[in-house]
């Protein structure tokens, strides 16, 4: 039985509740029809029919009606509790994987260069965790706000940077430094603006349904253990930019080499130390020194 049926019936029960001396020869007839269909929750939330029934019930002189009316009232009144019992075990079972993934997330190990190591991704060697580029001032503060994406046809809110472990939260002020509809260059470690905007990333193709937030979003989820047919392509964005022969990763290096500056001078190229922070890498004395004679004239 449809939706569109139990409303029918429903209509029905209510202009019985008007005439009540129709009850007895029709409502037997409707509750039997009603008893016998496979009605669902949804369905009785979205029809009501369950006030028309109780309506015809409480109306009823017939003893039989009244009955089985009851006897089906209580029927759902059944269905609806169990159902909400589930609802209720599904999210405590969420619950339960959120903790598990902020646990897996803990349990990321580095290297011996500081490197975060994946054993099944061995090329992807970033040296931030999300946690990391979040504390250290990124993306102007915007990066988990309030969105509409033209990938998904969807708006998002703040159930997207709820699902983060809370432990990454610690310390931040999720309106300003996380969440903030208006991008902040100040909120940024190096106190510049840099990035393109959401809609320009969705027009140039880089964007996917399941992260509809970008690259960013798709390492917070990779990193707490998450495994898609996605992740190739994004590791190896990662490796364009950040990567051993990364193109933002050499720039720096260069920049540093031709200024005669040391590796942690942030007063060069502070937007290319910004935008590597954003794809979770800073550069360091070892990856400077092993790559500044391919700069050196």
């Amino acid at each position: 039985m449809t939706s569109e049926q139990v409303v029918a019936i429903r209509r029905q029960l209510d202009k019985m509740a008007e005439a009540p001396d129709e009850l007895a020869t029709s409502a037997t007839a409707l509750i039997k029809e009603l008893d016998k269909a496979d009605v669902t929750v949804k369905m009785l939330k979205k029809t009501q029919v369950g006030f028309s029934l109780d309506k015809v019930r409480k109306l009823a002189t017939d003893e039989q009606i009244k009955k089985s009316a009851k006897k089906l009232l209580m029927k759902w009144k059944k269905l609806e509790e169990e159902a909400e019992t589930k609802d209720k075990k599904n999210k405590k079972v969420d619950k339960e994987d959120k903790k598990a993934a902020a646990a897996t997330a803990e349990d990321v190990a580095r290297n011996a260069k500081g490197e975060l190591v994946f054993p099944d991704f061995p090329d992807f060697r970033p040296n931030l965790s999300p946690a990391e580029v979040l504390g250290m001032g990124s993306f102007g503060g915007t990066y988990f706000r309030p969105i509409y994406s033209s990938c998904t046809k969807r708006k998002y809110g703040p159930e997207v940077w709820e699902e983060l472990p809370q432990d990454w939260l610690k310390g931040l002020n999720v309106k300003t430094q996380v969440a903030c509809p208006v991008y902040d260059a100040s909120r940024n470690k190096y106190g510049v603006k840099c990035g393109g905007s959401l809609e320009m990333w969705e027009e140039s193709g880089w964007m996917r349904e399941q992260d509809p937030y970008g690259w960013f979003q798709w390492f917070c989820r990779f990193y707490q253990g998450r495994r898609t047919e996605d992740d190739q392509r994004q590791v190896d964005r990662w490796s364009k930019c950040a990567g051993p022969k990364g193109r933002w990763k050499g720039n720096l290096i260069s920049k540093c080499v031709k200024s005669g500056c040391g590796f942690d001078n942030y007063g060069v190229s502070p937007v290319v130390r910004q935008t590597l922070q954003h794809w979770a890498y800073t550069l360091t004395k070892e990856h400077f020194d092993q790559n500044k004679k391919k700069f050196q004239k």
